[in-house]
């Protein structure tokens, strides 16, 4: 029987050759395969440990993401930091009227009710966009990613917009995985941006 169990241990996805690309697509598979109550729990406990870092802290203003597919939930951390009185971002990504966007947009999250389905589907709000400048009041930003290393190494999920986004920010950046998503080591490029922290379902690494 699956156990539902915050981090319940799982094998670190099999790669045969550690280049981006298969990280990637091991770590999806891997995802794929968690069962709905395996990803409830984790993303509950991955919650409550953002909440509890952020008990005697304040940030004004905090960038995430609202999760799609398999990746680790957010939307239960939404609603919190909202019901925080905290005013939280989240990114505008689908196309313009002018064409595709090279960065996204921010705005802000106003509720489940109000976000829609944007590029690739990933939910993205309704409320005014406020400019891809946005991003430089938030304090912390919480990002997506595929893997990362306990030194602060971030793997994306491809598309780079996290990396363009952040380059030139001082924010702190957090990033949400699985426990069985964390490598000794990842290939990088130099445009890869590290994270401070990584929050998993059973501890907060402090990167950096």
């Amino acid at each position: 029987m699956a156990s539902s169990s915050p981090g319940a241990e799982r094998a670190r996805p099999q790669i045969g050759q550690p280049t981006k690309d298969a990280i990637r697509a091991a770590v999806r598979a891997s995802r794929a395969a968690r069962t709905p109550n395996d990803r409830l729990a984790d993303d509950s406990a991955r919650t409550g440990l953002v909440l509890a870092a952020l008990d005697g802290v304040r940030p004004g203003v905090v960038a995430a993401y609202a999760n799609v597919g398999g990746e680790p939930g957010t939307g239960e951390l939404l609603e919190a930091l909202a019901a925080r009185g905290l005013t939280v971002l989240l990114p505008l990504l689908a196309p313009t009227a002018e064409g595709p966007r090279r960065a996204p947009d921010w705005a802000v999250y106003e509720g489940r009710a109000r976000l829609r389905s944007g590029l690739w589907g990933i939910p993205e709000p309704t409320s005014e966009p406020l400019g891809a400048g946005a991003i430089e009041q938030a304090e912390l930003v919480i990002v997506p990613g595929i893997a990362g290393t306990l030194g602060g190494d971030r793997l994306g999920t491809g598309g780079g917009w996290y990396d363009r986004a952040l380059a030139g920010t001082t924010s702190e950046r957090w990033l949400l995985l699985n426990d069985d998503e964390l490598y000794e080591s990842l290939p990088l490029e130099e445009w890869d941006l590290p994270v401070s922290a990584i929050v998993t379902p059973t501890r907060v690494v402090r990167c950096r």
